[in-house]
């Protein structure tokens, strides 16, 4: 039985699609993302409840019984996963959603005869399992269960293009036939296609991808709610296409690359694509108090953080390190690449967790030009943001990529673990230049000795 009329239905679902709007605000700024997940996270919990008291709803004890294992595994995982591996997981709940609309479309075909009902069902199903195998092989490559270099071979732009022909044929089929199993061809079909779309990227493409494959989860759901006549899943769905889309655009223009190229780069040898090379070249290192002398007697400082920075949940030291030098009256800011990390605004978070004031986190566009005015550019964990290659090598992967302008500074100090390369694969040749000195380590290791030098000055 029903215990909403559609007059309530429709205005709870009116609610949530504006809670969902109001949640997609919040997360434009690091000061109000966290309730803007809130209130996005209430949205979909009205929409829930919404949906069990205005439909008719059978084998409820199985819908909940999906729910209570979803949430078992969901909640600990979310709770448990480190920032580094945050990619990781939105990768998962994106393949996730994708896949379960291409599930429900399928379900539904058998209960339609609506030539534009199967578009739809159609649609979800091809877009629904592209996401779903193209995160889970992105997931992989970031997890690094597999390369995470451009994965290549003899023809496969020729596989690609027949696949996707196929997929359209097969997809013409079942909006004219009805045909389950033209259906699951077409279900397989696109579950080839996202794993050969996403296989040539590597490196540092592969968040901008997965930003993509959220865009395409959101048109399949939105596609979904079209099948089941729910104007809520169509709401959500087209928000979530477009803030997708939007926050790839951002991103790739970030990178100073097209979406094409990301995609296909690897074709011609475009696409940033990890290595191990390591150089024989020489370079100055330094000791802790040395590179502490340097900070605690300069007068500006601009810290630049990067994964590195992440993988050694530094950021609590990093902090001290710029409470204890603007205690000695030094001017501290931490200089913030769009694309530093392995998502959009992971370098705000992870420095907000360290409770340093938003104040103090200055956007590249905001910071560049005063680089030119800071003593020391300490850089902790961060390559391919810095590199000059950006600029100056036409071969470069990177090149054409906004960077963060450290060589500006009079001074240049990297904290690395070891000499190896960026994502991009390509050497940084700021680390050979005579205003750059280098201390090896774990970024909080070697952190934590500097601030202590700092306090002992």
């Amino acid at each position: 039985m029903s215990f909403l009329d559609p007059t309530w239905t429709g205005l709870l679902y009116l609610v949530a699609a504006a809670l969902f709007i109001l949640a997609l605000m919040g997360l434009n700024s690091p000061r109000t993302a966290r309730r803007g997940n809130l209130v996005g996270a209430a949205g979909a919990a009205l929409g829930v409840v919404t949906v069990f008291l205005s439909a008719r709803l059978d084998n409820i004890p199985w819908i909940l019984g999906a729910i209570a294992v979803g949430s078992a595994v969901a909640a600990p995982v979310a709770r448990r996963v480190k920032m580094t591996q945050m990619p990781q997981l939105v990768a998962a709940f994106n393949g996730v959603g994708g896949g379960a609309a291409a599930l429900v479309a399928l379900l539904e075909l058998a209960h339609t005869g609506d030539a534009w009902v199967r578009l739809a069902i159609a649609f979800t199903l091809l877009v629904g399992a592209v996401s779903f195998a193209g995160s889970a092989i992105t997931f992989a490559k970031l997890q690094e269960l597999m390369t995470t270099r451009p994965v290549v071979f003899r023809g496969l732009p020729v596989i690609m293009a027949a696949v996707l022909l196929a997929a359209v044929g097969a997809a013409v089929a079942v909006v004219l036939t009805g045909s389950l199993p033209l259906a699951l061809a077409l279900l397989v079909l696109g579950l080839a296609a996202g794993v050969l779309l996403v296989l040539p990227v590597g490196g540092a493409d592969v968040p901008i991808v997965i930003s993509l494959l959220n865009a395409f989860t959101g048109l399949a759901v939105a596609a979904s709610g079209l099948v089941l006549g729910n104007v809520l899943l169509l709401v959500a769905g087209t928000l979530v296409g477009a803030s997708g889309t939007i926050l790839t655009r951002a991103m790739a223009a970030a990178m100073g690359r097209s979406v094409a190229g990301i995609l296909f780069g690897a074709f011609r040898g475009g696409s940033t694509a990890g290595s191990t090379a390591v150089s024989e070249r020489p370079v100055r290192s330094s000791s802790a108090e040395d590179v502490a002398v340097l900070l605690g007697y300069a007068q500006r400082v601009i810290i630049v953080p990067g994964y590195g920075l992440a993988v050694a949940q530094g950021q609590h030291t990093a902090a001290e390190l710029a409470k204890a030098l603007q205690l000695r009256g030094i001017q501290v800011d931490f200089a913030i690449h769009p694309v530093a990390g392995r998502m959009p605004g992971h370098m705000n978070v992870l420095l907000a967790e360290a409770n340093v004031p938003y104040e103090e986190l200055k956007e590249m566009t905001e910071i560049n030009s005063e680089f030119k005015t800071a003593d020391v550019a300490l850089v902790v964990g961060a390559n391919d943001v810095v590199n000059p290659a950006a600029k100056t090598s036409s071969g470069s992967p990177i090149f054409g990529m906004p960077i963060l302008e450290v060589a500006d500074a009079r001074q240049v100090v990297f904290l690395k673990r070891s000499m190896r390369p960026g994502f991009a694969g390509i050497e940084n040749e700021l680390l050979y230049e005579p205003q750059t000195t280098l201390l090896f380590g774990d970024a909080k290791d070697s952190l934590t000795k500097v601030l202590g030098a700092v306090k002992a000055l």
